[in-house]
């Protein structure tokens, strides 16, 4: 969330970031509603010292005013409350302010490349794309997924599942014991307040899973519960930054894709995936964003897969971030590049939602912290780098060395 007084005393700031980002929320009806509140709470107060006068004077002229502005009072208030009410709606539909470095575009095709690592590998035969190799090896079944949940589900089987299991296991071991990250294994269904306060809702309502009798909220990334492990706390001097990752099922309606991407497990209404997460001081926030581009970076690198990195443009960027890189691996068969990780820094724009504080000294005032999110990395799309990469003429695909402890000793998927 944007902190109003910034919008009040930066509007044309706000209305060049909202155009950046070719975002519609109607800044204007925020400036109204905040004039409207302020002055509403204005004369509101001026009936209260009325009224409060009134009844110390306990004239009994002034028992029928009195009266009066009890009512006045309950009315006004009702008003105050309404308004805000449409202001706080509002408030949190407006997206975060782009950090100035952000190039400016229209959408992914405005996004640079800042970096490249491996050259994609040139095969002596034609390469077959995943919907074909993980039938042909019985280790993806469409079919069957279709039966059981309908479109945009399917089942891993066998090694297929080892695969997927092994690569899960090889991403928390390598963030938890070399990249500094402590393990958490959060709820797969949160409140709604949890929503609200990583920039979910009230924005992505369509794109969510909802339990309507209890109230709960299927994940739509673990990003979603981590935001929230803190919230509403003011952590003590000396502890940031705090560095998380979890292993969860991410669950989206994918109402925005209808169409795309049909074909194979590119894009689901489930899937899994590595989240790493960041709680920081503010002036460290750059350097952390960094360093989660470099971890996530690392997973390519040792599962030995070609990837180059992206800087998101401002057409491009998501709803709560300020700045974001995407890393793109490339699959041989789809012959596309897929996108397995957005690292971005979100400011204090998640904390202010979540009201997550901390305190620089033992007699400083709370500040916001900053946080940060990042893939480390999504499946499945993983899973079809390595099958399209790692797939050999005869229609067999190697494990990746670094997969092959957590596979029992399992070299050839076969």
């Amino acid at each position: 969330m944007l902190d109003l007084k910034v919008i009040r005393d930066n509007p044309d700031i706000v209305r060049q970031s909202l155009a950046n980002r070719h975002d519609t929320t109607p800044l204007d009806e925020v400036l109204r509603l905040d004039a409207e509140r302020r002055q509403k709470i204005t004369e509101l107060e001026e009936h209260r010292r009325s009224r409060k006068q009134t009844s110390k004077e306990r004239q009994i002229e002034g028992a029928e005013d009195g009266r009066l502005l009890r009512y006045k009072i309950r009315e006004m208030e009702d008003a105050v409350k309404s308004i805000e009410e449409q202001l706080n709606d509002l408030l949190l539909r407006l997206p975060n302010i782009p950090d100035p470095r952000v190039p400016i575009g229209k959408d992914d095709t405005d996004n640079p490349i800042v970096r490249m690592w491996s050259e994609p590998k040139a095969f002596p035969f034609e390469p077959k794309a995943h919907w074909d190799l993980g039938p042909a090896l019985n280790i993806i079944d469409f079919d069957r997924g279709v039966k059981l949940s309908g479109t945009r589900f399917y089942v891993l089987r066998g090694a297929g599942a080892r695969l997927q299991r092994a690569v899960i296991a090889f991403m928390l071991n390598l963030h938890t014991t070399e990249h500094g990250y402590t393990e958490i294994y959060p709820p797969f269904m949160v409140k709604r307040d949890c929503l609200v306060g990583a920039g979910q809702l009230p924005k992505f309502a369509d794109t969510l899973y909802h339990d309507i009798e209890d109230d709960f909220w299927w994940v739509p990334t673990a990003e979603v519960p981590l935001t929230n492990l803190h919230r509403d706390e003011i952590i003590p001097p000396g502890q940031l930054p705090f560095n998380y990752v979890a292993y969860t099922p991410c669950f989206r309606r994918e109402k925005m894709s209808a169409g795309k991407d049909v074909r194979g497990i590119k894009r689901g209404h489930q899937f899994d995936k590595v989240e790493m997460y960041k709680f920081t001081e503010p002036e460290k926030s750059d350097e952390e964003l960094e360093k989660m581009v470099r971890n996530a970076e690392e997973v390519c690198r040792r599962l030995g897969l070609p990837y180059r990195i992206t800087q998101l443009c401002t057409g491009d960027l998501g709803f709560g971030s300020r700045m974001s890189y995407d890393i793109n691996v490339w699959a041989a068969g789809c012959r596309e590049w897929l996108e397995v990780s957005s690292c971005s820094n979100c400011g204090d724009f998640q904390a202010r939602r979540a009201n997550v504080r901390y305190r620089p000294a033992a007699d400083a005032k709370p500040r916001y912290v900053h946080t940060l999110n990042g893939s480390g990395l999504a499946l499945p799309r993983i899973m079809i780098a390595i099958l399209e990469n790692y797939q050999q003429a005869d229609g067999t695909v190697v494990v990746p060395e670094v997969l092959q402890d957590f596979m029992k000793a399992t070299r050839i998927i076969k």
